[in-house]
């Protein structure tokens, strides 16, 4: 059994007999009142996210997951699949539960594959990905001091918002979690 003051972001509950990755938590001690935790949690089963808040002496069970690691090798219509680069066993998982990640992935790129139980769950990017920007619209001289940014389109299909000296061809960093431009390579 967990508090809420050992969450901690990525870790996997049981609350309402269901399991919850946590994705985002905050402590709030209000002026008034009781300190709580709100937090994000996505449903592992169904990947809904949803937004609850909890009084600090609440407890939760804890479930244990292990990664691997594992290189996305393709996407098919309604499932992602990956392989383990040491015993190239592949594994598949449904295409709905990786959709707000997929974009920011490349064919042959290791990722951390989540087991609960034995059986694949989620997928950890790395914190950074290099990506190339295949489409921006030109900056416009003068403009770079003001600190402004427009839309840039990356190789995977992704769309983020990057500095204006950043040009179609240029390699950034991006940062998954965030889903922020990091710096140009």
């Amino acid at each position: 059994m967990i508090s809420t003051n050992q969450f901690r972001t990525g870790m996997t509950i049981r609350y309402e007999n269901d399991t919850y990755r946590i994705i985002e938590f905050q402590h709030v001690k209000p002026g008034k009142g009781g300190a709580f935790v709100r937090t994000k949690l996505k449903n592992v089963s169904t990947g809904r996210v949803v937004e609850r808040t909890f009084r600090p002496e609440q407890k939760f069970d804890q479930v244990r997951t292990e990664s691997r690691s594992m290189t996305y090798l393709y996407e098919e219509p309604d499932q992602v699949v990956f392989m383990d680069a040491q015993s190239y066993e592949q594994l598949a998982l449904p295409k709905s539960g990786l959709e707000d990640r997929l974009d920011l992935m490349t064919v042959n790129m290791e990722v951390e594959l989540l087991f609960m139980d034995g059986q694949p769950f989620d997928v950890e990017l790395p914190v950074f990905v290099d990506l190339a920007v295949t489409e921006t619209a030109p900056g416009v001289r003068g403009d770079t001091v003001s600190g402004g940014s427009k839309s840039a389109t990356l190789e995977t299909g992704a769309s983020v918002q990057v500095p204006l000296f950043i040009e179609t061809g240029d390699v950034i960093r991006v940062d998954t979690r965030t889903r922020e431009y990091n710096t140009r390579i």
